[in-house]
């Protein structure tokens, strides 16, 4: 098994402790027992669809990722930056501050974080799938069982699952895997795309509505400037704090859509005392 170290520059505003204490609440993807104030984690390298591992520190506005795997672990860093949103140019996010004031305080409550996400959108079709009318509770832990070495099955393996599940979610779990593998899901495509087009191009995978859809998108490929539509938390936060309508909000908050609509949802759970969850309406 390789190791590797990667320094990343981070460019604008950014805590790996408010991020990780964003991460730990984020039930999906939710961490192991915290060692030390390192964040790591245990993923799928998309694409190759091997393991690795990474222990991410920060050093001023670095980033220093240190991997381990056994497939291509420079592929592994581009990943790792990615569902930490710290491939994102932030400089300008706190000019989104001076143009909405429910927005400053957010980020007063929140400094430095940027919203982490999915490993892969294969990973949140999956999760989609799993959190279809269920608790959060319950579809984690369905999630925990499907684990292998700590991570979710690769597609191919999660094919070959006789998975015991109700409903049509073993049919839909065969869809998400088999677009994985044709790469109907994949990241570096899915960003390369308009928020929208790439939620439509999604909603094509058997068993994906727009909800589920749109968490791909932007909590999957974590695009940073898109506006969710079917989170029904998000609009009820924002008729409350604006009295205005999300998408005539939303405006003021580009090119760091996706990361406003995130902080008010972490502010309304805080308020109202749940975990952050990403399948939540």
């Amino acid at each position: 098994m390789a190791d590797h170290r990667v320094e990343v520059a981070v460019q604008g505003p950014w805590s790996l402790a408010t991020s990780r204490a964003f991460w730990e609440g984020f039930t999906p993807s939710a961490l192991p027992e915290r060692e030390g104030e390192a964040l790591r984690a245990a993923f799928l390298v998309e694409g190759e669809w091997r393991r690795a591992e990474v222990s991410v520190t920060q050093r001023g506005a670095t980033a220093v990722l240190s991997l381990s795997g056994d497939g291509d672990l420079d592929l592994a860093a581009a990943q790792v930056c990615r569902f930490l949103s710290l491939d994102v140019d932030g400089r300008a996010w706190p000019e989104v501050a001076l143009r909405d004031p429910v927005i400053a305080s957010a980020q007063a409550s929140l400094p430095g974080l940027r919203p982490c996400g999915f490993y892969s959108p294969y990973e949140a079709a999956a999760w989609s799938v799993l959190a279809q009318r269920v608790r959060m509770a319950q579809a984690a832990a369905v999630k925990a069982s499907l684990l292998r070495e700590g991570v979710f099955p690769a597609p191919a393996e999660l094919l070959a699952l006789d998975l015991d599940l109700p409903g049509r979610k073993p049919e839909y779990l065969r869809a998400v895997a088999e677009a994985a593998l044709d790469g109907l899901l994949d990241a570096v495509t899915l960003r390369a795309m308009k928020p929208a087009a790439a939620v439509l191009a999604v909603q094509q995978v058997k068993g994906l509505g727009p909800f589920a859809a749109e968490l791909v998108v932007l909590r999957g490929a974590n695009a940073p400037d898109a506006v969710p539509h079917n989170e029904s938390r998000l609009a009820d936060e924002v008729a409350e704090r604006y009295g205005r309508p999300l998408a005539e909000v939303s405006e003021a908050w580009r090119p760091y859509r996706t990361w406003a609509a995130v902080h008010l949802r972490v502010l309304r759970e805080r308020r109202l005392g749940g975990a952050m969850a990403a399948s939540g309406r």
